[in-house]
């Protein structure tokens, strides 16, 4: 099996994030100060990912590894956050809900799209990483 290429590191946040331009740094501290207060945990780098807690996963297939539990990655034209968990039942209809009052974003399968965060509404975003985290220990409890 191939070996998982994203993994915790001990590189330091700060330094990572003075390689920014001013406003994506701030946004960042913002998104970091945001996922920190939710769930207690310290940022680590995975990568040039920036995560919060992490749990361990194996599909059917018998591939498994480590992931964050929540997150985000501040590339050159937009933030990606690792926030979208829900898949069915009342838990995509809520997520629906927050993304319709988010503001300007995309969405992939598993990630929340936006260039800045001034076109979001703050409210809505911390309902969103809320219950991703909230998700995420349910679906895999610490142990």
């Amino acid at each position: 099996m191939a070996e998982q290429k994203t993994r915790p590191h001990s590189g330091d946040v700060g330094e990572f994030l003075a390689g920014l331009d001013a406003a994506k740094r701030a946004d960042s501290d913002t998104l970091i100060g945001l996922m920190q207060d939710i769930s207690g945990e310290q940022p680590v780098l995975w990568g040039t990912m920036i995560g919060f807690g992490h749990y361990h996963y194996q599909y059917e297939s018998g591939h498994a590894g480590e992931a964050f539990r929540i997150g985000f990655a501040p590339r050159k034209g937009e933030f990606s956050l690792y926030v979208l968990t829900a898949y069915a039942g009342a838990e995509q209809a809520r997520e629906t809900e927050l993304l319709a009052r988010l503001g300007k974003h995309r969405r992939g399968k598993s990630c929340l799209y936006v260039r800045k965060l001034a076109d979001i509404d703050p409210a809505v975003l911390r309902a969103l990483v809320d219950e991703a985290w909230r998700f995420m220990e349910r679906r895999y409890p610490a142990k």
